[in-house]
């Protein structure tokens, strides 16, 4: 498994009346984490679209509200990547308030498809490479 933390500040504007972020803006905080993620991995997001061709479409999304966030917080979006991608990747999220408090959890499950025709692709293998040591059998 492959885990990466990003910070991230709620600001002003993703707030609503109550002083909460906005629970539109998580799949927005997911996906900053999820680009952090693979960069932090030795992967660009930008190198998947314009070297390899692919794109990454959300095939379906879950979000979780267990507590607000509020302006200003510094919130710490905990990214777990759990098993290798194959033509589906998925991405769990968990998200902790600046006292360690689980605020919210998550998962995304993107696609590999090309980008000239929108077919289903497997995922490339430099990213399959890259994860996998952290798959790799633990020895006895």
């Amino acid at each position: 498994m492959f885990t990466y933390d990003t910070k991230l500040r709620v600001r002003y504007a993703e707030t609503d009346q109550m002083g909460y972020a906005y629970y539109g803006n998580y799949l927005e905080y997911y996906e900053v984490a999820r680009v952090e993620t693979l960069r932090a991995l030795g992967y660009q997001y930008k190198r998947l679209e314009e070297e390899e061709g692919i794109m990454m479409p959300v095939l379906e999304a879950y979000v979780y509200y267990r507590k607000p966030a509020f302006y200003d917080e510094e919130l710490t979006i905990r990214t777990h990547i759990k098993e290798m991608p194959t033509s589906r990747f998925r991405f769990d999220y968990e998200i902790f308030n600046p006292k360690g408090e689980l605020i919210n959890e998550g998962y995304t499950t993107l696609v590999f498809a090309k980008k000239e025709n929108g077919r289903p692709v497997r995922c490339p293998s430099i990213l399959q490479e890259l994860l996998l040591p952290y798959f790799q059998p633990k020895p006895a």
